[in-house]
């Protein structure tokens, strides 16, 4: 399958302003059954500078770098990738024991995946349901992981553009939130039995309620098969309609555009997304 993509933000600001750096996390992350075919940024005012970095975590970082003051920062990015399909669950968990939860990782990968397994947001209230949940799937490390999704699936959903992630338990509460609040209600959960999850951010195709909008989803980590995609939003594994941006253990890190600004201005913010 191919996909398009055309993202825009404008940022209007009604006195000029002098820009400090801009951190874009727009560029795909690359994965064995996606690869990309065409990539564009342009950016107005022309940056003096643009860097494309890796991150801690793996994620491609562009920082943009301004000398002018200017009323308006215009940030366009267009990729073209190929998509294949792929069985989310042709896996063998390994070490066995990791077949059902809670488990412990090997020592190496353990170590590695901290930041992943912090209890951040974790309570007794998240602890307890997750437990709950784990019991009625017998245990089993990829019931549970499914019938998570499942059960997340079943709350109202809510958009919300802007705005950081409601706190786990509060959308557990009300039942109900935004993508990115059900995707850090998830993590929380996976983390209260020891499962090592991270926040994605990118772009979903084929869903009109999510197509204007970017979207959040969670990667689990399993031992015998890596980082797999749970999109609770969805109801369903990843498989070959998302578009990754950047993965992080912190959900505050994942904004596609941040940075500052130097002056008094009040600023206003467009943005636009478009699949082809």
């Amino acid at each position: 399958m191919l996909l398009h993509v055309r993202h825009e933000s404008e940022y209007n600001y009604d006195i000029p302003v002098a820009l400090g750096p801009q951190t874009l996390y727009l560029y795909p992350r690359t994965y064995p059954y996606q690869q990309m075919l065409d990539y564009s940024l342009i950016i107005d005012p022309k940056p003096s500078r643009i860097v494309r970095n890796i991150d801690v975590e793996g994620n491609v970082q562009q920082l943009a770098y301004f000398n002018h003051p200017t009323n308006r920062l215009m940030v366009t990015a267009e990729m073209k990738l190929q998509s294949d399909e792929f069985n989310s669950f042709d896996f063998v968990l390994f070490p066995f024991e990791t077949q059902r939860v809670p488990f412990r990782y090997p020592k190496y990968e353990q170590d590695l995946l901290q930041p992943y397994l912090e209890r951040v947001g974790v309570t007794h209230r998240i602890e307890d349901w997750a437990k709950q949940i784990a019991a009625k799937s017998g245990w089993q490390t990829t019931g549970f992981l499914i019938a998570l999704n499942q059960t997340i699936r079943e709350f109202t959903y809510e958009i919300r553009e802007v705005g950081s992630p409601f706190p786990p338990e509060q959308t557990l509460t009300l039942r109900k939130g935004s993508c990115r609040d059900y995707t850090t209600l998830f993590m929380a959960a996976c983390r209260s039995l020891g499962i090592a999850a991270r926040f994605v951010s990118g772009y979903l195709f084929g869903n009109p309620q999510q197509e204007h909008q970017l979207h959040a989803w969670v990667e689990v980590y399993l031992p015998g098969a890596g980082w797999r995609g749970f999109d609770p939003t969805e109801g369903s594994l990843v498989v070959n309609r998302h578009i990754f941006l950047t993965s992080t253990a912190k959900p505050e890190l994942a904004a596609p555009i941040s940075g500052t600004f130097i002056g008094r201005a009040n600023s206003t913010l467009r943005s636009e997304l478009l699949f082809a």
